[in-house]
């Protein structure tokens, strides 16, 4: 059973970090490409950021100096460290993971708020 397991959402206040973690189980990990994708209220879901198997990573614009994504093959995680967050950034996060077939975490809620 393939398993993505997001952490690390909650409330912050503007200008914070949080640092999102995704366990992935029942996959050969380090073969799929990984990403952090957002959806907030009345939205479509977007991209946020990606990292390939080889380590490349993209960024959406909205976030390119300020969220970094990475992976650790040993623990099979993928993470999406966030830093001088807005309010704009307030979303579900999603992780994915993605070679022939694509598989979506739960999610995990990011509120930025005062």
């Amino acid at each position: 059973q393939v398993q993505l397991v997001e952490s690390g959402g909650g409330l912050v206040q503007p200008g914070g970090s949080l640092r999102l973690s995704c366990v992935v189980s029942g996959i050969n990990f380090r073969s799929y490409d990984m990403g952090w994708y957002r959806q907030a209220p009345g939205k479509q879901r977007e991209l946020v950021a990606g990292i390939t198997v080889g380590g490349s990573t993209n960024y959406a614009d909205s976030v390119k100096g300020r969220f970094t994504i990475s992976r650790d093959n040993a623990k099979n995680t993928v993470y999406l460290q966030m830093a001088s967050l807005k309010p704009e950034d307030t979303a579900v996060y999603y992780c994915k993971a993605r070679n022939l077939l694509e598989y979506w975490g739960q999610g995990t809620q990011v509120t930025v708020s005062s």
